[in-house]
């Protein structure tokens, strides 16, 4: 009989008492366990802190910032400067390792922090990562960091963030990016007609995470035509997208692929608009296609609703008391939000003092609150026709920082002292508590100082002198302001009338009265003193900065003037009282609104900045924003170093929360948010004009040629205040030739000329809201 073979090992069930996993391990083995374990990790964290000593002392001999990095951070690496420094001292590009080991970083957490600092300078714009992985210094490339600016054509141009000339970006280039997205590019050739063309060499960021527009359908496939005129491609919708509009309906669309040269952005429909007056879709649509926020965070509201409706009793205390005094608010008709109150009185030797109380919002909304930092996103209040998206809830910006009638606000005053010349020569700062004695519209105001009877006369008798003392400070910054050279245009604005079923009844002109000069020099006479006191205290701060024109600007603004027999003086660097006594020389000719406008083009825009570089159009050598707080965010700033420098005790000093390099970053911000709500309500003012000629085309008009380019006149119809195209090719019979010096369309073969100020009649042939688009024809 044969043996019987040895059994087979049977893998034995984990919950038999068996199994080794089973068995349990004896103390004397546990105890062993956890001190191997224990003794690792103390040699680990012996190494880490090794490596950490040894990276901090090697920053310390080698990175002049080492001491900087080490503040910021526990575990340090060497600086953006430094490593840039190192890499220009390298003559060629260099991959992650060599450069990690250059820099003495070898273990796995500063690997990872060295990696995410690159990124970060990628995104920056300092570094490059080319295809083969290799880290490069933009500047040894000759390429140039800016902004894409698109246009209607489908081509674009290049913004240098350093300033200068704009470079063409040609449709192929404008396909791998949309509007505004940030790019490096080299400058490349010059194309046929003279232009220094730009090649896109990394796209650093893409800064269109949606689009808004109509959603249309061709053989199955969706895609969005968005309204913003400087987005030119299509987006298409994926088949994934959960929200399926009708054809012809606005959507907003979500990208999920940004372009490239092969393939068109890839969204999906994340919102369908409807509204049932037109204007009110019109406001949505611009609201999204400029990204403007427009919903709040919950904490922000929360926090105002904690603020209550009424000034706390406990709020009231060490201020000073101005509640004696009959301060008055002058604002629009429609006006909800009264930031600013004044009051004027003579002085016994002449001179008056004048107080400009301005709502206490920063008493209210603190630094890095939740209130703040949605006011920070925001930038400001937008104005739109029938709607405002306001900069801080309205619970805040209507209610307890508006200036009401009769009712206690804390305040934060400018109070001034100014010659019976006119002259600003000194002011204080100061905490206040407050009661308007009256809210005055403008007319209201003009009414009252021209002694017309009204209903009001008799209501508004006792604060009639205050008001006259107002209008005789006026008289007197207003001669200063001629004196000093400011530069005054007058143009008319236009405002839209609705009708009760929000409807376009009209588009009026909007009267400029002597109580908008008064409310507009008392303000600028804070915004001096403002300026000036921040300069005195050297406090990190914001400016409203109005730089000179450029060379370039000068050049051309002389060229058209030339041919007019006027002249601007003052040689390479004329001042603003060069340009004021230009437009006092001009205001009786018939075509000053004309003149007054290539002037104005010809000067730069303002903008937000830490650094003080004047206010060249008001001939101011230092200015600045305090008194809207309410609906612009450098306001709210400023208030916040004001506040701070008149609180400060003698015996003790407090640090300031903002450093230049912050308020530089402010600046840049605020700027770009007030270009944003411009853009977007000219938006809507342009759709509401198309809107209201709707139903006009055939109608006849004379006008006004406001504007001429290599496509043809822009025409402004008279009465209506209304611009539109007269196209190259709806021209008579001729071929024309466009002459940017004196801005003219020249007919080659019979020499007819339009120009910049021609007086035309023409008709209305086609109207495209969508495209916000009203064509002309000339009437002979």
């Amino acid at each position: 009989m044969k043996p019987k073979k040895p059994a087979k090992h049977r893998e034995m069930s984990p919950k038999s008492d068996k199994s080794p996993k089973a068995q349990k391990k004896s103390p004397s083995t546990i105890k062993k366990g956890k001190e191997e374990k224990a003794k690792r990790v103390q040699k680990s964290t012996k190494t880490k802190k090794a490596a950490k000593k040894s990276a901090k002392n090697w920053l310390a001999q080698h990175d002049p910032f080492a001491n900087r990095e080490a503040q910021k951070y526990e575990s340090p690496i060497p600086s953006r400067e430094h490593i840039l420094d190192y890499l220009q001292q390298q003559d060629k590009p260099i991959v992650f390792k060599p450069l990690a080991a250059a820099l003495n970083l070898n273990t796995p957490e500063q690997l990872d922090a060295l990696s995410r600092r690159l990124r970060a300078m990628e995104r920056d714009g300092q570094l490059l990562q080319n295809r083969k992985g290799q880290y490069c210094i933009i500047d040894k490339l000759d390429l140039i960091r800016g902004r894409v600016i698109g246009h209607r054509d489908g081509y674009g141009f290049f913004s240098p963030e350093e300033g200068g000339d704009d470079l063409f970006l040609n449709a192929r280039q404008m396909q791998q990016v949309l509007h505004n997205d940030e790019v490096l590019v080299r400058a490349s050739r010059m194309n046929q007609r003279g232009r220094q063309e730009a090649t896109i060499v990394e796209v650093l960021s893409h800064n269109t995470q949606s689009v808004v527009g109509r959603y249309y359908e061709e053989g199955g496939v969706g895609f969005v035509e968005p309204s913003h005129q400087q987005i030119t491609q299509d987006v298409m919708i994926a088949q994934s997208s959960v929200l399926k509009p009708a054809p012809g309906q606005i959507v907003v669309a979500k990208i999920i692929k940004q372009p490239t040269f092969r393939h068109q952005p890839l969204g999906e429909i994340t919102e369908i608009l409807k509204r049932d007056l037109a204007v009110d879709l019109t406001i949505d649509v611009a609201i999204r296609s400029y990204h403007l926020p427009f919903e709040w965070e919950a904490a922000a509201l929360e926090e105002a609703q904690h603020l209550g409706e009424e000034v706390a009793e406990r709020d009231k205390t060490s201020r000073e008391d101005l509640r004696h005094l009959p301060l008055v608010t002058i604002d629009g008709i429609d006006a909800k939000d009264f930031d600013d109150a004044v009051y004027c009185e003579p002085l016994p030797k002449g001179g008056w003092r004048l107080i400009v109380a301005i709502a206490d919002v920063s008493f209210y909304v603190k630094p890095d609150s939740a209130l703040d930092k949605e006011a920070q996103l925001r930038g400001n209040s937008v104005y739109f026709p029938r709607r405002v998206l306001p900069m801080l809830p309205e619970s805040l910006s209507n209610g307890l920082c508006s200036l009401k009638s009769n009712v206690d606000r804390l305040c934060l005053v400018c109070d001034m002292t100014i010659t019976a010349q006119g002259k600003l020569t000194q002011s204080r700062f100061y905490h206040g508590i407050m009661q308007s004695q009256a809210r005055f519209t403008y007319e209201e105001v003009t009414a009252l100082l021209n002694n017309e009877r009204s209903a009001h006369t008799k209501r508004y008798a006792a604060l009639l002198p205050h008001l006259n003392h107002l209008h005789s400070l006026y008289l007197a910054l207003l001669s200063s302001r001629n004196k000093r050279g400011a530069i005054d245009f007058h143009f008319v604005e236009s405002y839209f009338e609705f009708d009760e079923k929000g409807q376009i009844a009209a588009i009026k002109p909007r009267e400029r009265t002597v109580a908008h000069r008064i409310i507009e020099e008392c303000m600028l006479a804070a915004n001096v003193s403002t300026a000036r006191f921040l300069i005195e205290h050297e406090i990190p701060a914001l400016f409203r900065i109005h730089p000179a024109p450029g060379e370039d600007k000068l050049t051309q603004l002389r060229d058209f003037l030339k041919p007019l027999g006027l002249d601007l003086k003052g040689g390479s660097k004329p001042e603003p009282l060069h340009y004021a006594k230009l437009l006092e020389t001009v205001m009786t000719r018939t075509d000053a609104a004309l003149i007054q406008m290539v002037i104005l083009r010809s000067l730069s825009q303002a903008v937000y900045g830490a650094e003080n570089q004047g206010h060249f159009a008001l001939s101011y050598e230092a200015y600045g924003h305090f008194t809207s707080p309410i609906r612009r965010y450098p306001d709210l700033i400023v208030h916040r170093a004001i506040s701070h420098l008149v609180s400060q005790s003698k015996s003790k000093k407090q640090t300031f929360s903002y450093t230049p390099a912050m308020m530089s970053r402010l600046g840049e911000h605020c700027s770009m948010t007030e270009r944003r709500a411009d853009e977007a309500t000219r938006s809507v003012g342009d759709w509401l004009k198309c809107e209201f000629m709707r139903d006009k085309v055939g109608n006849v008009y004379s006008g006004m040629v406001t504007s001429v380019t290599g496509f043809g006149l822009f025409v402004q119809l008279d009465e209506i205040f209304i611009d539109g195209l007269v196209h190259i090719t709806a021209l008579p019979e001729d071929y024309y030739q466009f002459d940017p010096v004196q801005h003219c369309l020249i007919g080659r073969r019979f020499q007819k000329r339009y120009c910049l100020g021609d007086k035309l009649k023409v008709s209305v042939s086609r109207v495209n809201v969508d495209a916000k688009q009203i064509d002309l024809d000339i009437v002979e």
